[in-house]
């Protein structure tokens, strides 16, 4: 299965209009404190993935890699959080992301190795949107507004390197031809799910 080696490259089935992030960026603390918790359920997602490796991959490599990205989300978490609170805001208690939830069910519960990939896969999908979203992001707000743009640049490029990690880590779980099957299947409800979010200062909110 092919990684793509920049956001151009990324199989998603839709592509982010530039009139999203403009309609996003109208409510720009809405924004920050929606990407804080997408933040901090990324971290939560790598940490409880920990202890699932697969038989025959040494669990040092697996805990390793899924550690490294934890810490990469939690530092993003950091950063939001203190950009947020830099510029008036401040991160709410409660929120809701029906977006990811929707693709969390489509997890095969119960079935070993099928959900752990479908774990993966689905991870791997939120990193790829979350990592196209924020180079548009970055891309309309170069002009208006700099300090954002190069933050969600920074952050996209991250979010691409952890996308791949995920499809990666799939590989050891399941042979190539199940994976990539699977794949396919999940591409295909992304860009169905994505579709019937309503519109608003989200991540993940419809265009």
């Amino acid at each position: 299965m092919g990684l793509a080696e920049s956001v151009e490259d990324l199989p998603l089935l839709s592509r982010t209009p530039d009139e999203w992030a403009e309609k996003a960026l109208e409510e720009p603390l809405a924004l920050l404190n929606d990407h804080a918790y997408l933040e901090k359920k990324a971290a939560a997602n790598a940490m409880e993935l920990l202890n699932r490796w697969p038989e025959p991959t040494p669990p040092e490599i697996w805990t390793t890699t899924l550690t490294s990205i934890a810490q990469d989300e939690a530092a993003h978490l950091n950063s939001v959080v203190r950009l947020l609170s830099r510029r008036g805001g401040h991160l709410e208690r409660t929120h809701k992301n029906a977006y990811a939830n929707a693709l969390r069910l489509l997890v095969r519960k119960g079935q070993g190795n099928e959900e752990l990939v479908d774990r993966l896969l689905i991870s791997a999908l939120i990193e790829a949107r979350s990592c196209e979203r924020f180079l548009a992001l970055a891309r309309v707000s170069a002009e208006s507004d700099r300090e954002l743009s190069r933050f969600y640049s920074r952050l996209g490029a991250s979010e691409l390197g952890h996308y791949r990690v995920f499809l990666e880590l799939a590989g050891h779980v399941l042979p190539d031809a199940e994976v990539q099957s699977r794949w396919t299947e999940l591409l295909m409800a992304e860009a169905s799910i994505l579709a019937k979010q309503p519109p608003g200062p989200r991540m993940h909110s419809g265009s």
